[in-house]
């Protein structure tokens, strides 16, 4: 009976451990409304660590009222823990020249543990016509 007590008190502190978990439950329709227009990407991996904690699902493309390009690309954390990136946008006109604005800069974000996240972006101006994402691992 005396090992019994702390035995359970060690089980009690474990199973309240892992109700402080940090995950994110989610909930969405089962039909969605919004249908996404996906666009077919081109991936150069050549960050393994960061590909294998913060997976790119897929990309859709759509446009705002003044006919910018808008683009979204889902992103998904396949770790247990919180993992921060950075990513930024390079917009191309229709010469594939780069469209440097003030606005050229990383965003640094975090994502839980298997969370999936969108990130969105819309083109600086009218000559805007193509993107890249690039995504690189923060500290």
């Amino acid at each position: 009976m005396k090992t019994l007590a702390p035995c359970l008190a060690t089980l009690a502190a474990f199973v309240l451990a892992g109700c402080g978990s940090t995950g994110v439950n989610t909930v969405e329709r089962a039909q969605p409304v919004g249908e996404r227009h996906l666009v077919s990407d081109k991936r150069v991996i050549t960050d393994r660590t960061l590909d294998r904690a913060v997976r790119i699902v897929g990309m859709s493309e759509g446009a705002t009222p003044d006919g910018f390009i808008k683009v979204q690309v889902e992103v998904h954390n396949t770790g247990r823990w919180k993992k921060s990136f950075s990513y930024k946008v390079e917009w191309f006109d229709a010469s594939g020249v780069i469209v440097d604005t003030p606005a050229s800069t990383s965003i640094t974000r975090q994502i839980e543990g298997g969370e999936a996240l969108f990130l969105s972006a819309v083109a600086p101006n009218a000559t805007a016509k193509d993107f890249r994402f690039k995504f690189m691992e923060t500290p």
